[in-house]
């Protein structure tokens, strides 16, 4: 699937350009896309951090529109960049970076996770690690003086946020918590840690769960006095965080309609293969005999991550063997347990040079023992393969034609996550859920998909809720995300409180999947008899990722 080796342009520079400065602006993200030069810093989380960011993205698209594109590669990129350097300033302009602070994807999460992808095999690994360690109060100080200038300009995120964010700092403050305890990986690793590396380590583990501690004070007795009590952030917030998850604009009235229609068809389909696991069950009879069922259970984390591991490898090779064309730099795929218990299960991409493989991650809330492998399957092809490793993964592998902005930085949720959850949907074509336990855990998934397309536009648009008893509120999104899912009240909780502090997030899953299905559906009609769909799959893959609106141009040009 990879292409032959393209002559670097100018739009190729410019892209180049952009990623080392968003590296040298963000350490963080060099950590994440693999390089390794930076990773003894950490962002500067201040105003005058957001603003030297904001002056390099506005210089960046200025030297964007100067260029002249040479080919339809160029022209993506010019497309692609040009749209997300817009849609920065437009948030700046909105003054989102005052009020960014939410229970999954803000500077209090960014600071701590970076940790998770650093290399710890050797001495200079760690002492990498310390120095970081040693930035993360000045990296706190920094995002507590952005919260600050929100607060005095009003510009504030919703009490619920603040209060849930404050309870995972206080737990990255303990004496036990995740700082004392990443170190301790240096006392039992290969690494030849001598006394002063660990002296140093153990002082920074400390000095960082003291910075998270004084992020939780200022949450508690600072912020959330001060903070909004409406979780909606309203139509015009709204709409410019949609775009930015989709990188397209969607009619939200009629998405919102037509989630409400989704919902009601992954309901049918439920009900419908419930009876086919249990004659005459409803889907809570047929969910609970499975349950049930120690066959189709795990216990542990242990047990949890091999099972992972054991589903993608053979999905790999099955796959790779028979459906696609799967390169050898990506057909290993690292199935984790995090090392936080926070909720959610997540992908992170190989480096650029595959020194590091892609990894699924699962973040275990605390108190969660038990997995059911009917339920999970779906998850695995979602993160793995088909999903999100394949497409990540490929744009890395095609090195040859795309600059290290599309095959790294490029894309967004609603092409990654709409990829995935078509994916799964492919899978099952395939014949890989043909038990219809695995097809129901699916399909609970997808039902979870189109509940939260309702809930997070109905809830932040204020829209009627569908029982017709008034406006949504935060309040009645517990209870309707309870009603649509089989999930822990754990995980219920914590979903919940994501779609409230990352609005426009969610729902591209579902919209993302449904621009996917539509655009293979258009190409299809197109190209009639000559339709190919691994071909297809192979000609969007091959673009890396890219807005919607960019991948529709793309593909129907």
């Amino acid at each position: 699937m990879a292409a032959a080796e393209r002559t670097p342009t100018e739009v190729d520079r410019i892209a180049e350009g952009w990623v080392d400065e968003i590296v040298r602006l963000n350490p963080a993200v060099g950590t994440y896309i693999g390089r390794t030069d930076e990773d003894h810093r950490l962002p500067d989380y201040s105003p005058t951090g957001h603003a030297a960011l904001m002056e390099a993205t506005r210089a960046t698209l200025a030297e964007l529109r100067r260029a002249d594109p040479v080919d339809d590669v160029d022209r993506i990129t010019v497309a692609d960049l040009g749209s997300e350097l817009d849609l920065d300033l437009e948030a700046d302009a909105a003054g989102l970076p005052l009020r960014d602070l939410n229970v999954i994807a803000s500077p209090a999460q960014e600071i701590r996770e970076v940790f998770d992808l650093m290399p710890t095999s050797s001495t200079e690994d760690w002492e990498r690690i310390a120095a970081r360690l040693a930035a993360v109060p000045g990296a706190v100080n920094g995002y507590l003086e952005t919260l600050r200038l929100g607060i005095d300009r009003g510009v504030v995120p919703a009490v619920r946020q603040v209060r849930e964010v404050a309870m995972q700092a206080r737990r990255h403050a303990r004496s036990d918590g995740f700082f004392p305890s990443f170190v301790e990986q240096a006392a039992s690793g290969e690494a030849d840690v001598d006394g002063s590396l660990r002296r140093e380590l153990e002082a920074g583990a400390a000095g960082a769960a003291s910075a998270y501690g004084r992020l939780a004070e200022f949450l508690e007795h600072e912020l959330a006095p001060r903070a909004g009590n409406d979780d909606a952030v309203g139509r015009e917030i709204y709409a410019l965080q949609s775009r930015r998850f989709l990188g397209a604009t969607i009619d939200l009235d009629e998405t919102y309609e037509w989630g409400r229609d989704e919902l009601a068809r992954m309901v049918a389909e439920q009900e419908a293969v419930a009876r086919e696991i249990l004659p005459g069950a409803s889907v809570a009879e047929a969910v609970a005999h499975l349950e049930a069922d120690p066959a189709r259970k795990l216990v542990g984390t242990e047990a949890l991550q091999r099972w992972m591991q054991e589903t993608s490898d053979r999905a790999v090779a099955e796959l790779g063997a028979t459906q696609f064309d799967i390169p050898e730099q990506i057909r290993t795929l690292e199935c984790l347990i995090a090392p936080t218990q926070e909720g959610g299960i997540y992908y992170t991409g190989p480096s650029d040079d595959f020194t590091r493989p892609g990894r699924m991650w699962w973040s275990v809330p605390e108190g969660v023992t038990e997995f059911d492998t009917w339920r999970e399957k779906t998850t695995v092809y979602h993160e793995g393969v088909p999903g999100h490793h394949l497409q990540i993964g490929q744009a890395v592998v095609n090195r040859g034609q795309l600059n290290t902005w599309r095959r790294q930085l490029a894309g967004t949720s609603g092409h990654a996550e709409g990829w995935a959850l078509y994916a799964e949907r492919l899978m099952e074509e395939l014949g890989y859920l043909d038990d219809p336990a695995d097809r129901l855990g699916m399909l609970d998934g997808q039902r979870m998909r189109a509940a939260r397309v309702v809930l997070d536009i109905g809830v932040h648009l204020g829209k009627p809720r569908p029982d017709g008893a008034g406006a949504w509120t935060g309040e009645y999104a517990f209870e309707f995300m309870g009603a649509n899912v089989n999930m822990p009240d754990e995980f219920v909780r914590f979903e919940v409180h994501r779609y409230l502090g990352w609005p426009g997030q969610a729902p591209s899953y579902k919209v993302g999947q449904r621009i996917w299905e539509q655009l293979r559906d258009e190409v299809r009609r197109r190209e009639g008899d000559g339709f190919d769909i691994r071909s297809f799959h192979s000609r969007a893959l091959a673009l890396g990722g890219v807005g919607l609106d960019t991948l529709k141009g793309a593909l129907l040009a």
